[in-house]
C-alpha cells in the first residue's frame, strides 16, 4: 500500500532523533524536521504527504530517505523550476478546462491515478473537476506536460495577465510546494471581493522570483 514504510525506517527515524537531541544548538531554530524534530535552516527539503497532500518540512538526512519513490508514505519534493517558454494554449483550450478564475495548477496524483486540477482562492486551494478529453489534447500538443514527476511537481498556469491584456501567460512546471505557497500567500492577504492591492502585489513578487530561478525550455522538459 501506498502508505506503509518500509521496513526499518522507523529504527532509522528513531537514530535520527537521538544524534539531532545530542547535537541542538542551545537557540532553538524556527523551524524543525516534521520527522526527526532536528533543527532546520530556512532552505530545507519538502516532502509531501501522499495521503493527505500536506507539506512536510523535513531535514537533509531524513529526505534522503525519501529519494527513492517506491518507500512509501512520503515523496521527497523536486526543486526543479522550468518555463515553458513556447507552451501555448488558446483561450478555447483554457476554457474547455473549465477552471473558473485565469490561474492552476495541474499535476498527476499516483494514489487517484489521474491529474488533479487546483486553482488558488481566499480560502485555500480548490479542486476542479478536469474534464479529462480537454487535458489530453492540450498534452499531445505539448511533450513537457508527459514529463511530469507524480506528485511532486505541477504545470502551474498564470493567465491573468493576458485575461486582461497586460502581458503573456506563463506555464511552468514547478514544485508541488511552490504552488501551495502561491495557494497561501493568496489566501493570507485575500481583502474584500476583488482581493484587493496587497495580494496582487504577493502575486506579482511570486511569479516575479519563480520567474527568475526557472531555466526556460523550448518544449520538451528536461529529465
Amino acid at each position: 500500500m501506498p502508505n506503509e514504510q518500509l521496513p526499518g525506517l522507523e529504527q532509522a527515524f528513531g537514530t535520527l532523533r537521538q544524534f539531532t537531541r545530542s547535537r541542538r544548538p542551545s537557540s532553538e531554530p524556527l523551524e524543525h524536521c516534521e520527522l526527526c524534530s532536528a533543527g532546520l535552516s530556512h532552505e530545507h527539503p519538502h516532502m509531501v504527504d501522499l495521503t493527505t497532500r500536506r507539506i512536510v518540512c523535513a531535514c537533509d538526512p531524513c529526505a534522503i530517505l525519501f529519494d527513492n519513490p517506491s518507500t512509501g508514505k512520503y515523496k521527497r519534493v523536486s526543486r526543479r523550476v522550468l518555463r515553458l517558454a513556447d507552451l501555448e494554449m488558446t483561450d478555447a483550450q483554457w476554457d474547455g478546462l473549465l477552471i473558473p478564475i485565469n490561474m492552476a495548477f495541474f499535476f498527476h496524483s499516483s494514489l487517484e491515478n489521474r491529474v488533479m486540477a487546483f486553482y488558488p482562492s481566499p480560502a485555500g486551494a480548490v479542486e476542479s473537476l478536469l474534464p479529462m478529453q480537454a487535458w489530453r489534447d492540450i498534452q499531445e500538443s505539448h511533450p513537457a506536460l508527459r514529463h511530469l514527476n507524480p506528485d511532486i511537481e505541477a504545470l502551474l498556469v498564470n493567465r491573468v495577465g493576458h485575461a486582461h491584456g497586460l502581458s503573456q501567460a506563463e506555464y511552468y512546471i514547478a514544485p508541488i510546494d511552490e504552488c501551495y505557497r502561491l495557494v497561501g500567500a493568496i489566501r493570507m492577504h485575500w481583502k474584500g471581493l476583488s482581493g484587493g492591492s496587497e495580494v496582487w502585489t504577493e502575486i506579482a513578487r511570486f511569479f516575479s522570483d519563480l520567474r527568475a530561478r526557472a531555466e526556460v525550455v523550448g518544449g520538451v522538459s528536461h529529465a
